[in-house]
């Protein structure tokens, strides 16, 4: 008798193929199919123009055309509304077109009639960015990869391959929780479908039945790696199984099946049932990048090209329209030529003959002063608030507990400020998360307080996404801070770069909340300071307070920010007490204002967050006339320069304290940069404590000595007090 039962499991979510026929074809309206056929004559059109220009070496950087799958785009495209959003990958030219094709013309395109001024202006800025010029969507910054029209529904497209998905589900999110009924689309490649980001992103999506659609485009090759080297399972759309979403697989090449298997995901999605997937078999019919096909690089050969261009998405509507009697050989014919003619007359005003050679019309370039600008806001946003130090504060003040204060400040944001959500692991549980920073806030607020499965990948970029669409303000927990690795991509990639990558008029306010647990015993990959790889990576903003007073007002200040803010805590400070406002919790610290919390004339003392308090300590035990400053603000843009300058005017000598690893220190940076900046004021080089080159251990001791204490800052005191020739008994 055999011991072992066995029964087959049935998947809780329909996986289906979708088809057209003649029926299907005949009952199309008219009028889609003659704005399928324009939109798609206009996008090969544009496609081809750009190939000639990178061709002529006219495109800096790649030209990553989409010849051959603009079915998929337009397809699912025209099933949606102006107010719905999508962002896709580095081939994305011909979804971004569509996305604005169909914005500027909701009733459709017609084949017979001229192109209106929207058009031709979607084709030249769109054009423009591609080559880099200062009319461009993102002023030329974004290039092919980098297009972004937000008035168009068009989020962003990534050159990260799966970089945009997580941000994608942030604006269905932000959809979602407005009840607008708008939906986003995400689109990628088979060589997505494997990364961990959008994998994180579709069992979040499904588990917050978010309005996303995840469209994988299978055009069988990532780059020239082929889909059945790259995984087991082929037929991409079977991902949706294992996360319970619904999933259609269609051939991409006919856009009126794309068409209905969108129209379904659609109306799925704004009834409020969770994400879809669509997958198209679509082919490209260049390489990877420029103007040669896939074959003339060994990895593909001619007769695959041939059989896939015979079944080329543009013929196909414009056969099925003819056998409708809906369109003739000459009208296909002149559609085209007129395309052509716009896409030649938009590249005539970007370039010009000089001296015989091609060349970008010079006045068009952005200027080299544009460079920097929007890497970070310029803080207007704050400019009418109340900012109040403590020593000015006329309210009542108490000695509270430091994560007490963190909890009830963001209570109060939240309760003024429905915009406001809180994500991370736990921070609904647990009487306020590991460790009470977010007590309370669950029950008040229930479902703006997300705890979200352990992808930080997926949270973060989904809360960049959020912040980008702008209604909501999202603020992020990472356990620990170890754990931004995790989530690179979205930290530094996408949510760091996206306001200056973009043009630099966007928006992204988030706060990102993370503690530094060094003397915890969690380890090596759980104790670290981030600080120095945040302050040298672009577009964040870096807050560290020292007090619970200073932590009131600089969350104030980083929830009103419309930059990204990384607002650093430490758990040394959590059951510590310290000066905090009672009543008030309204005031706002600026940001990049650093504050001098003693005053001496001998040595200045540079350091931030938890060693605040010892170095104080060790200055009055060993009686040095010192002047010591709380940074505060600890970005590039938020170095209070002013205050550290005219220090070192005065005395002559820095010491710089962190408590953190030596190879990821903040310390460094800073250290290099006074030296830059105030070589003439110094008496010796500047001084640093911090600690050794090796991560916290686990053992008690070994982790001790890692990172810096009490006798490592009295030894660095004692060093550069000898180093002006005044030691120290």
């Amino acid at each position: 008798m055999n011991a072992i039962i066995t029964e087959p499991l049935q998947p809780s979510t329909p996986w289906v193929s979708l088809a057209t026929n003649s029926a299907a074809w005949a009952a199309a309206d008219p009028k889609l199919l003659d704005s399928m056929l324009t939109s798609m004559v206009l996008i090969r059109a544009f496609e081809e123009k750009v190939l000639e220009l990178a061709g002529q070496g006219l495109v800096h950087g790649p030209a990553h055309s989409a010849i051959g799958q603009e079915g998929g785009a337009v397809g699912s495209v025209l099933a949606m509304r102006g107010s719905d959003q999508i962002n896709g990958s580095h081939r994305a030219h011909h979804q971004f077109l569509a996305k604005a094709l169909h914005y500027v013309a909701p009733q459709g395109l017609e084949s017979a009639a001229p192109f209106g001024d929207d058009v031709r202006t979607i084709a030249d800025r769109t054009m423009s960015e591609i080559l880099g010029l200062a009319r461009g969507y993102c002023k030329g910054r974004g290039g092919s990869m980098h297009l972004r029209w937000a008035e168009s529904g068009n989020l962003g497209t990534n050159a990260i391959v799966g970089g945009g998905v997580p941000g994608a589900a942030g604006a269905a999110w932000a959809h979602k929780r407005a009840g607008t009924g708008d939906v986003a689309f995400t689109y990628f490649g088979d060589g997505a479908v494997n990364i961990g980001s959008v994998l994180e992103t579709m069992n979040l999506a499904a588990a917050w039945k978010l309005p996303l659609c995840f469209f994988i485009e299978n055009n069988r090759y990532a780059v020239s790696t082929t889909v059945e080297e790259a995984t087991a399972e082929p037929r991409l759309s079977s991902r949706g199984l294992a996360f319970g979403i619904p999933a259609w697989k269609v051939d991409g090449m006919d856009p009126l099946a794309v068409y209905l298997a969108s129209e379904a995901a659609v109306k799925a999605m704004r009834a409020g049932e969770g994400p879809t997937i669509i997958e198209v078999d679509v082919y490209r019919y260049f390489h990877q990048n420029g103007p040669l096909p896939g074959s003339a690089f060994g990895y593909r050969s001619k007769d695959e090209e041939k059989a896939w261009r015979a079944r080329d998405p543009i013929d196909r509507v414009a056969a099925e329209m003819a056998a409708r009697q809906l369109i003739g050989d000459e009208q296909v014919a002149s559609l085209r030529a007129r395309a052509a003619a716009l896409m030649e007359e938009t590249a005539a005003e970007l370039v010009e003959q000089h001296e015989g050679k091609r060349r970008i019309v010079p006045s068009l370039w952005p200027s080299p002063d544009f460079r920097d600008f929007g890497v970070r806001g310029d803080l207007s946003e704050l400019r009418d608030v109340r900012y109040v130090e403590q020593e000015e504060f006329t309210g009542e003040i108490t000695e509270s507990r430091f994560v007490d204060v963190v909890a009830d400040v963001m209570e109060r944001r939240m309760r003024e400020d429905d915009g406001i959500v809180v994500m991370g692991e736990d921070v609904h549980r647990l009487k306020g998360g590991t460790n009470g920073a977010t007590r309370g806030l669950s029950s008040s607020f229930p479902d703006r307080v997300l705890g979200t499965p352990i992808a930080e990948n997926a949270f973060v970029g989904l809360a960049g996404g959020i912040a980008m669409d702008g209604r909501f303000v999202p603020v992020v927990e990472f356990m620990y801070p170890d754990f931004m690795w995790v989530a690179a991509d979205q930290v530094f990639n996408q949510i760091g770069k996206a306001r200056h990558m973009f043009g630099g008029d966007g928006e992204v306010p988030l706060v990102l909340r993370t503690k530094v647990a060094m003397g915890t015993g969690y380890g090596s990959q759980h104790s670290m300071d981030p600080a120095g790889i945040f302050a040298t990576a672009p577009g964040w903003r870096i807050v560290a307070a020292s007090t619970p007073y200073d932590y009131v007002g600089l969350m104030n200040s980083a929830l009103r920010c419309k930059d990204p803010v990384l607002v650093l805590e430490h758990v040394d400070l959590y059951n510590s007490k310290g000066p905090a406002p009672v009543g008030d919790l309204d005031y706002f610290i600026p940001l990049g204002k650093a504050k001098r919390v003693r005053t001496g004339q001998h040595l200045t003392v540079l350091t931030y967050l938890a060693m605040v308090r010892p170095v104080l300590e060790a200055v009055e035990k060993l009686g040095i006339d010192a002047d010591v400053i709380d940074l505060r603000s600890l970005d590039r843009a938020g170095v209070d320069w002013a205050l550290i300058e005219q220090s070192i005017d005065k005395t002559g000598n820095v010491l710089i304290v962190e408590q953190g690893a030596n190879g990821t220190s903040y310390g460094g940076w800073l250290a290099a940069e006074i030296q830059n900046r105030c070589f003439d004021m110094l008496d010796q080089p500047v001084q640093r404590v911090h600690g050794s080159e090796a991560s916290p251990s686990i053992s008690k001791v070994l982790e001790s000595a890692a990172f810096a204490g009490p006798e490592d800052i009295e030894a660095g005191l004692r060093l550069a007090m000898a180093g002006q020739g005044r030691p120290l008994a």
